[in-house]
């Protein structure tokens, strides 16, 4: 093979849709824009939820009650059997997870999860763990440490984090 017999994958190129040429085409006259209006100028954007100057559904419905998503606790979730990849006997925390790239992402912890199998013995420094994945990894020798992070909530935008205060020494 050479460079002049490259070829792309018969299917994988497609011939440009063209608009607009002539009603016989299929795609004339309004070239699938349908009739007038906002949307068949061009460079028309109508963001989502918006309904044309009329109050949308999202702010005509009433909201009360609680939510609990701004002081949720949201673990970054790692299963047993990609533990793996740590030696025999190593100290397992945070740093090491997303060192190695297990733990990527936004999150107020790690919760390690029993999905897989784990052939080596391991110290894990985690924020929470499930019982058959403790389960697992004491198994084969290990132990679980959990850690208890104190973060300041709640992620509501316009509140203020409660302030920690160390404990007073008597």
């Amino acid at each position: 093979m050479r460079l002049h017999n490259l070829q792309p994958r018969p299917g994988s190129k497609h011939r440009r849709k063209r608009l607009g040429q002539g009603e016989s085409s299929g795609r004339g006259k309004t070239a699938g824009r349908g009739g007038k209006g906002q949307t068949a100028r061009s460079g028309s954007s109508i963001r989502i939820g918006f309904e044309g100057g009329q109050m949308p559904l999202m702010r005509r419905i009433p909201k009360r009650g609680f939510n609990n998503t701004a002081f949720e606790t949201r673990y970054i979730a790692v299963n047993v059997g990609s533990l793996n990849e740590f030696e025999n006997g190593a100290r397992v925390d945070e740093t090491a997870l997303k060192a190695v790239g297990l733990a990527n992402g936004p999150g107020d912890g790690i919760k390690i999860l029993a999905t897989g199998e784990l052939t080596k013995k391991i110290t894990l420094i985690v924020s929470a763990c499930s019982a058959s994945a403790k389960a697992k990894v004491e198994a084969k020798g290990g132990t679980v440490e959990i850690i208890v992070k104190k973060t300041a909530k709640p992620k509501v935008p316009g509140k203020k984090a409660p302030k920690f205060s160390a404990p007073a020494k008597a």
